[in-house]
């Protein structure tokens, strides 16, 4: 018994680096959306994850340039001071005017 466990993490391991080597390469995955209520979902391989440092609880940036969807890990905490600190700005500067316009 516990020479099949060792044998099947080393397949999970082998595997997994296998599949972290085909995408570093520039492999592309192909893959459909999936329907999540009244949306559509896109569902990521965990070896892409893996290689990218993604987690469930990453933030990410979604963009794009009118032919494709870009992913990326969001820049952190600078990044999210720098964007609140323009809000404020903008809010206080414009606030009146957008509240009028929400009406």
């Amino acid at each position: 018994m516990l020479l099949g466990c060792i044998y099947k993490r080393l397949y999970n391991v082998v595997t997994s680096l296998i599949i972290c080597l085909y995408y570093t390469a520039g492999a592309k995955m192909i893959t459909k959306l999936i329907k999540h209520g009244n949306s559509l979902a896109l569902v990521i391989d965990r070896s892409i994850l893996e290689l990218l440092g993604i987690d469930d609880g990453t933030p990410l940036e979604i963009s794009t340039d009118g032919k494709a969807l870009v992913v990326t890990p969001s820049r952190g905490k600078k990044h999210r001071k720098q964007f609140d600190a323009a809000l404020d700005a903008c809010n206080r500067r414009y606030g009146k005017a957008l509240k009028r316009l929400a009406e």
